[in-house]
């Protein structure tokens, strides 16, 4: 011990008052940490985000081919800018039933062909539409006819029969004076001569009734003739008329086949137009070709196969973080949030967000209600157009670390919540509870 005592440096030490300095830089140290204590801090959610796009217009998307087909020849490369509508990519058809160069050609022919048998349909409608009123026509003629007919059978029977009844009346009249003259004859009252006379007469009266009678018999004939002429003509008529609505229904429904078929063509012809428009595969909108998803030339591809990826050129950079569910009743839209991206050097304080550098502010502008596959709630995040704006050489993607500002408390209370593991404040601040409250 002796031999250290001989030191300056020990001798030194010895000589220093060493409890009082200790005090004094123990109660000014306490003194900081006290003060320390009472400032203020404001509470945050830390959680990991990427640089997205505001509008899902402005996200990456893939490129599929609409009809499949066989890679002929591609028109970009990886990392090209290209505009909307230049082609990326031809393809050449792979089924058989489109591989004829003069498909469209053809099929507009047969259209045309089944146009025509239409045309020709509707010609016979019409003609058979023209026999109908004409067959109505004559009906109508015909039947007057035959009526007249029967009224004029019906007019000759009643003059038959009066010529028949005045006629009979006649004879009995001549029967009559036969038998008187007859009896005035055996009274030797009338001459022979007289007698016969009569007899004469009353046999010419008898010829006369009966071809009166024969004449009113046919007419009576000749009546009921007419009234089966005229229903005769009815039905023949009927029958004919029959025939030429049936032949028409007949048309008619070849009409409407031909028209659905045409129909049909139509939509095919239509169809293999689009189709062949689909051989060229257009950029969607203005952006960079990301990744080339199928190689080389020759490739065949199916239906609904991805080709190409593009990242549009972003204009309306957002951020989506995640929140656990045991923080998303803190976060609400309007909600100030701090971002820090990767590669952009920062210094974080994130109790004193005021005095970090190199962060960036924004603001949450939208919250899914429902919970994502990692057991988060995803939350967009727009730039806060009263802070500086963001670096315009951001890129889809790129991971970004958030803090959503809370409440504002003293540093005791803070780190007396955090060593007793409670959440942050449910209390919102008067800014946010007065929005709500609009």
């Amino acid at each position: 011990m002796k031999r250290f005592e001989s030191y300056h440096s020990i001798q030194t030490v010895k000589k220093l008052k060493t409890p009082l300095r200790w005090r004094r830089l123990s109660l000014y140290f306490f003194g900081i940490l006290l003060i320390i204590l009472f400032l203020p801090w404001t509470q945050n959610i830390d959680s990991p985000g990427t640089v997205t796009a505001l509008s899902p217009n402005n996200r990456p998307q893939t490129v599929h081919a609409i009809i499949g087909g066989r890679i002929e020849k591609w028109h970009v490369k990886e990392g090209q800018f290209i505009k909307k509508g230049d082609t990326l990519v031809f393809l050449s058809e792979i089924k058989s039933e489109y591989m004829d160069p003069a498909l469209i050609q053809r099929s507009e022919s047969a259209m045309r062909s089944k146009e025509n048998s239409a045309e020709s349909y509707m010609a016979k409608v019409k003609s058979l539409d023209r026999q109908i009123d004409a067959l109505i026509d004559n009906r109508v003629l015909k039947l007057q006819q035959a009526r007249n007919k029967v009224k004029q059978s019906k007019l000759k029977v009643t003059s038959d029969s009066m010529d028949y009844s005045a006629n009979s009346k006649q004879l009995e009249i001549a029967v009559k004076q036969y038998e008187r003259t007859e009896e005035l004859h055996r009274q030797n009252l009338k001459s022979l001569t007289e007698l016969e006379n009569k007899r004469l007469k009353v046999q010419e009266m008898e010829a006369k009734v009966v071809s009166l009678e024969n004449k009113l018999l046919s007419s009576r004939n000749e009546l009921i003739n007419a009234i089966t002429e005229v229903q005769s003509i009815d039905a023949d008529y009927r029958d004919k008329i029959a025939k030429s609505e049936s032949e028409k229904s007949t048309a008619l429904s070849g009409l409407y086949d031909t028209e659905a078929t045409v129909t049909k063509m139509q939509n095919e012809i239509t169809n293999y137009s689009i189709r062949s428009g689909y051989y060229y595969v257009t950029a969607p909108q203005d952006g960079y070709i990301s990744k080339a998803l199928k190689n080389g030339v020759g490739e065949t591809v199916k239906e609904g196969a991805e080709l190409v990826s593009i990242v549009p050129n972003l204009s309306d950079f957002a951020v989506e973080m995640f929140v656990s569910p045991v923080d998303l009743p803190l976060v609400h839209v309007g909600n100030e949030v701090r971002l820090q991206f990767d590669g952009w050097p920062a210094i974080v304080f994130s109790g004193w967000p005021m005095v970090s550098y190199g962060s960036y502010g924004g603001k949450v502008v939208a919250i899914d209600n429902f919970v994502g596959p990692n057991g988060k709630y995803r939350v967009l995040v727009a730039p806060d157009t009263k802070d500086h704006p963001w670096p315009k050489e951001l890129r889809m993607g790129v991971a970004v670390k958030t803090m959503t500002l809370l409440d504002n408390v003293p540093v005791w209370y803070e780190l007396w919540r955090k060593i007793n593991g409670f959440p942050p404040n449910y209390y919102l601040s008067d800014k946010v509870s007065t929005k709500d409250k609009k």
